[in-house]
């Protein structure tokens, strides 16, 4: 008589979980035999250029601002130049041209070199050419453009625009002598001399907007008109916010045009931020006012990088959406 055994089934068990893998505390030990001795030693002339012409300078007029000084004689204030620079009534005036001429320019310069740029991608033939016109005003030097429209604004009969004005029956416009029309005139040819670049790019921003939009809009009937508002413009909304952000910093900075053209004046009404400075540092008194100049100066920087932070802030926000 035979018995059977009957099989006892093995089943495979998983193995353990491998334990896991401690990362390696750093110690200076490691960072040195990593080669982190090496590549700071070919860094540090770098971050030594750097901070000596960036951080250095900004450091210094932070100082600077806490002081009376006018480079020969210094006498620390703190915060005296800043309630100083606050309550100048001359800076509030700057202040109010300063956001008009942004106001013009935006008004203005914005939306204009927009739709060149659309006007010159319809065209079929000599569009380098056009290209290359409308980028000449940038290629010239801002010092000679200005002084060449000085000499077309000039208020007699006889001046260039007043004698285009006269052709049409329009009487001669006082243009930079008048407080009314001077930052207008200032606009205008900023305007005209920094549309080049805004063009350039909205141009190669429009070869990125894919063809199969403009012809589904051209199927369901919609005009020129129609295909910038709703195909052109959506399509480009990244580079536009772009485009606004930096326009409005640079507005902010504003300089050559009202130190050239009126100093100023008439009366004030182009005096701008960066022209109260140069005027606080250079003209109100011998050897200038330097620490309240820079005061006004770190309060500007100030302004302008809640400008960057807010720009970097949206811009992220818009590519990750």
């Amino acid at each position: 008589m035979t018995t059977t055994v009957p099989e006892r089934r093995v089943t495979a068990s998983a193995p353990p979980p491998a334990p896991a893998r401690r990362r390696a505390r750093r110690t200076p030990l490691t960072w040195l035999r990593g080669g982190g001795l090496t590549n700071l030693l070919f860094v540090l002339p770098m971050l030594f250029v750097f901070f000596f012409f960036s951080w250095s300078p900004i450091v210094q007029s932070v100082i600077m601002s806490l002081q009376k000084t006018n480079l020969i004689v210094s006498e620390w204030v703190g915060f005296d130049n800043y309630a100083t620079v606050l309550s100048d009534p001359e800076l509030g005036r700057a202040v109010v041209n300063t956001l008009y001429f942004a106001v013009l320019a935006l008004v203005l310069g914005f939306p204009l070199p927009l739709l060149m740029a659309v006007l010159m991608s319809e065209v079929k033939r000599g569009k380098g050419l056009y290209s290359a016109l409308a980028y000449l005003p940038v290629v010239i030097p801002p010092v000679v453009a200005v002084l060449l429209w000085k000499f077309f604004y000039d208020a007699s009969p006889n001046g260039v625009f007043n004698t285009v004005l006269g052709w049409v029956g329009i009487p001669p416009q006082p243009w930079l002598s008048s407080a009314a029309q001077a930052m207008p005139s200032l606009v205008l040819e900023a305007t005209w001399a920094a549309a080049g670049g805004s063009i350039i790019i909205y141009l190669a921003a429009l070869l990125s907007v894919p063809p199969e939009l403009y012809d589904a809009a051209e199927v369901d009937g919609a005009g020129i008109w129609r295909k910038i508002w709703h195909v052109t413009l959506p399509q480009l909304r990244g580079i536009l916010f772009i485009m606004l952000i930096l326009q409005v910093i640079a507005t902010a900075q504003v300089f050559l045009e009202p130190f050239l053209f009126t100093g100023g004046g008439p009366a004030g009404a182009t005096k701008t931020v960066l022209l109260y400075i140069y005027d606080k540092a250079f003209r109100n008194s011998l050897g200038g006012d330097y620490g309240e100049a820079t005061a006004v100066s770190v309060l500007l920087a100030i302004v302008l990088a809640i400008l960057s932070w807010l720009y970097f802030r949206l811009t992220n926000r818009w590519s990750t959406s």
